[in-house]
């Protein structure tokens, strides 16, 4: 006897029944809600494509909050007459670059403005971007140069 394709029939266990939901109450289980609760966007059709993951509400509720204001203007470092005393030799001139060797200056900030406080005895050259009065009145006075760098 020869099989035709009528005859096949699929495996009885090879296909779980779909349960149909959301169609009345009597017709089949379960009805009224279909198991989706009242409202909101897990109970209406399609409403699962747009859902997140819960969890990411408490991993963002960790991250501080950001508050004020970003700083465009570079940092400027200060320093005091005093400090250039301790840190520098007779007739040496000062610049950046030793500032940052001698640690006065941090990294990030890119300018340096040189206050007048404490007592200036020795001849420097100083470069910097800014120079207060009284500062820039005692490095003359003790012999030095005041040289402006461009901004």
């Amino acid at each position: 006897m020869a099989i035709n394709l009528s005859q096949l029939k699929p495996n009885p266990n090879s296909r779980k029944k779909r349960k149909r939901i959301g169609r009345g109450n009597n017709s089949s289980d379960p009805g009224t809600y279909s198991g989706r609760g009242i409202k909101g966007q897990r109970s209406r059709s399609g409403g699962k494509k747009g859902l997140k993951v819960k969890g990411i509400k408490n991993i963002i509720k960790g991250f501080p909050k950001k508050r004020g204001f970003k700083r465009n203007t570079p940092q400027i470092s200060i320093i005091n007459l005093d400090l250039l005393e301790k840190k520098f030799k007779e007739g040496e001139t000062i610049n950046l670059n030793k500032l940052k060797t001698a640690g006065l200056l941090k990294n990030n900030h890119k300018k340096v403005k040189i206050l007048g406080q404490g007592n200036l005895k020795k001849k420097l050259t100083v470069q910097a971007h800014f120079f207060s009065k009284s500062a820039e009145q005692a490095i003359t006075k003790a012999g030095g140069k005041v040289i402006k760098m461009e901004k």
